[in-house]
């Protein structure tokens, strides 16, 4: 490890790691969940270890079922990621007690701390961990390349050395011991600090409208923390406030800038509910880059949901003394993927980021950052550059959230100085519209003697296919695509190149899409528009690595492509193309070529969506009264559903035909506005929901049967505007009541595509 980048074999590596809580998911869905993981562009993954669920009765270990980690990556190492094993003791990640379990809770030791009693009680739990971990880390060639102790300890030091000796006592060898550094934390020199940085948070107060440290992370700047993750916990649980200038925020120059948690979405509270976009994910995450990133961890990555034992269900809550009362189930938070497996639309947006930093991240982990331009006033162009003396790329962006929107940018054309010359781009200035965010390569290497100079398009990944060397660059909305190269040169294709400054400027004779060939010396470029950027993979298939598009969740799996549609009809496309495809769970149509491309459709009887209620409105369904508590006197979740509008569903027996048994999933799809939801199969919660402007997925893949024989029974509670719940601005128009726009049944299909066996 170097002051500024982590190597691996003797090469900077940039990272890209997810986090994946296998507790939360069942055990038949990890392969899937890790596959798409895969599928997105993430190398790693990171998964918190918690003790009330491993050990919920002294010395009663469970390693087993939902739970057994060994498995878990072992399955992430079949799908080619490493691991981060966020081990504890305290993990918090909304869960009772931080994940200690309730036994611990009543032996009233000081825990979090070097107490002799609470140090012995987390032997035995790390000396179980390691040995699950035995033979699975990198030092024994296993995927497990990293490990954090506690999490948001921020003024004990000499507790996370102790529990680091502990660990590595117990047989725990990693390279990279982390600790998280937020909240101006106090980490010793023997771990790597790393960091947040969230677009909203339920943490906040209802009185809040947007977190005084959100609008900082989409701005390009070296300074890595962030005050507010973490403090309400702080504030409710140890009395301590801290001002934005209590703490010097550091810009670490000593170590790497990593992060771990990156919000790959938002959780709801009861109190504050945050509405974050797909578009602040991918801005927030881009900002990072631009400011000096070299590693890549969202939080989360893939949702679940909260395990119940045999006290009931392990959520934070003001019973159980913290300042949240959050969902008893539901931990979706709107992650790239889904509590049931959902695709997102960020799960795209990311994914280009992600096969960008595949393909040059070696590069880009040993650029330093200048941050050229961009401040708090929204009027500034905000721009930066990474750059290591000779080469780099330029980062600008026009994006922040609705509610404090950035104006487009007109005019715009930035010189960035190197060691030996300088680069002038676009050469005419050019208007970048509002709502972008835009990384644009400089000085990039083509092929032997032919250099990028510039591009106003953003690196996708590189790809070979019989006939030579394809670059894949996507266009931006709104934004004419020039490339300029360092040398005069023959262009051909869709590209029309003129003489300029030394050099050949070359503009697009066709919209940028899967047939924009532009045809150079010794490489093509391949010029994507936004939509097809979006549906762009990179995968190995049949032994070779190829290029996919299609319109469907797709991750590859032993050589074959595994797909989940949730319509009846998709489509993929491959580059280089096999001849032929053998589908399983669908009905292939004939091939079609399209340039390079070949292109199938495919049909998918077990997918699709039907209603099966519509237009229910309950306006005058009585809500509790509002109850406040937990040690900062929030709003509280109600308890009390007697009076909430009952809504039963029936669910027809045939929606479950092979779907279940083909291994795809059922999700019953409520579009409503109200305050709290809950879902009952029989006497069974199967699910519950803070309505906070999103439809309600619940799954009922695992209660098919029951689903069928009873229904579903929704018990709905009033939207009260005067309650003081805070939504977001977007949706806090609605009417007081309940309202039950449709409730849908979505088939989720399972696809899976081989390469004949001649070509394989």
């Amino acid at each position: 490890m170097t002051s500024r980048w982590i190597e691996r074999a003797g090469k900077p590596w940039f990272p890209v790691t997810g986090e994946i809580h296998y507790a939360r998911i069942p055990r038949e869905r990890w392969s899937a969940v890790l596959g798409h993981a895969r599928a997105g562009g993430l190398d790693s993954v990171a998964t918190y270890v918690f003790w009330h669920a491993h050990e919920p009765e002294p010395g009663d270990f469970r390693w087993d079922g939902d739970l057994d980690l060994r498995a878990f990556i072992e399955e992430a190492a079949a799908h080619g990621l490493d691991v981060v094993v966020r081990m504890g003791p305290w993990a918090h990640g909304e869960a009772r007690y931080g994940g200690f379990p309730d036994w611990l809770m009543q032996l009233g030791l000081k825990t979090r701390t070097n107490d002799p009693a609470y140090l012995e009680l987390v032997r035995v739990l790390y000396a179980e961990t390691a040995a699950q971990l035995a033979g699975l880390t990198h030092a024994e060639g296993g995927p497990v390349v990293a490990a954090q102790v506690d999490n948001e300890l921020y003024d004990q030091p000499e507790h996370l050395s102790a529990l680091r000796e502990i660990a590595e006592e117990a047989g725990i060898q990693v390279p990279v011991w982390t600790a998280t550094g937020w909240g101006g934390a106090q980490v010793p020199e023997t771990f790597l600090p790393v960091y947040s940085a969230y677009a909203e948070g339920f943490w906040e107060d209802s009185t809040v409208d947007w977190p005084e440290f959100a609008p900082f992370h989409f701005r390009y700047s070296e300074v890595r923390d962030d005050l507010s993750v973490g403090a309400d916990l702080r504030e409710a649980l140890d009395g301590i406030v801290l001002g934005a200038d209590a703490v010097p925020l550091r810009d670490d120059a000593a170590v790497p800038f990593v992060t771990c948690e990156l919000g790959g979405g938002m959780h709801v509270a009861y109190h504050r509910r945050p509405l974050v976009s797909a578009q602040d994910v991918e801005a927030l995450a881009l900002a990072k880059i631009g400011s000096g990133s070299i590693w890549q961890g969202y939080y989360m990555y893939s949702g679940g949901t909260q395990r119940v034992d045999g006290r009931g269900t392990l959520q934070e809550s003001h019973a159980t003394g913290y300042p949240n009362d959050v969902p008893c189930l539901s931990y979706d938070f709107y992650a790239p993927i889904g509590e049931h497996g959902q695709i997102r639309p960020h799960y795209h947006l990311l994914r280009r980021q992600h096969l960008w930093l595949r393909e040059d991240g070696h590069r880009l982990a040993m650029m330093a950052t200048t941050v050229g331009g961009g401040s708090e006033d929204p009027d500034e162009l905000r721009w930066a550059v990474r750059s290591d003396g000779h080469s780099g790329y330029l980062f600008l962006t026009t994006y922040q959230p609705p509610k404090q929107p950035l104006a487009a940018q007109n005019g715009v054309q930035i010189t960035v100085g190197f060691d030996d010359a300088d680069v002038t781009v676009p050469t005419e200035p050019v208007d970048i519209p509002a709502g972008l965010s835009l990384v644009w390569p400089l000085r990039y290497p083509l092929a032997t003697g032919l250099v990028l100079r510039s591009a106003t398009a953003q690196v996708l990944t590189r790809i070979t296919d019989d006939e030579g060397e394809i670059l894949v660059l996507a266009a931006a909305e709104g934004i004419p695509v020039e490339l300029v190269l360092d040398a005069e040169v023959d262009v051909s294709g869709s590209g029309r190149g003129r003489p300029g400054d030394g050099g050949t400027v070359v503009s697009l004779a066709s919209a940028p899409g899967p047939d924009c060939v532009v045809e150079l010396p010794g490489i093509r470029i391949l010029v994507l528009d936004p939509v097809s950027a979006n549906r762009l993979y990179r995968m190995e298939v049949a032994g070779r690595e190829r290029l996919v598009l299609t319109d469907t969740p797709i991750y590859a799996d032993r050589g074959d492509l595994v797909l989940h549609p949730e319509h009846t009809q998709c489509h993929v496309s491959l580059l280089p193309a096999p001849a032929t495809l053998v589908a399983e769970g669908a009905e292939l149509g004939a091939a079609s070529d399209r340039g390079r491309w070949r292109r199938w459709t495919l049909a998918v009887p077990t997918a699709g969506a039907r209603r099966l209620v519509a237009g229910v409105r309950a306006a005058d369904v009585a809500a509790p009264k509002p109850v406040h508590g937990g040690p900062m006197n929030r709003l509280s979740a109600p308890t009390d559903f007697s009076s909430a509008a009952p809504v039963h569903i029936d669910v027809p027996r045939d929606v479950f035909a092979g779907a279940v048994a083909g291994a795809g999933r059922v999700l019953l799809r409520v579009t409503w506005t109200g305050d709290v939801g809950r879902a009952f199969v029989g006497d069974r919660l199967v699910s519950d929901h803070f309505w906070h402007g999103r439809a309600w997925d619940i799954d009922l893949t695992p209660v098919a049967d029951e689903a069928a024989e009873h229904g579903v029974r929704l018990e709905l509670l009033p939207w009260r505007r005067d309650t003081g719940v805070w939504v977001d601005p977007a949706v806090r128009g609605v009417r007081d009541g309940v309202v039950v726009e449709s409730v849908d049944v979505v088939r989720v299909g399972r696809v899976r595509l081989s390469v004949g066996d001649a070509e394989r």
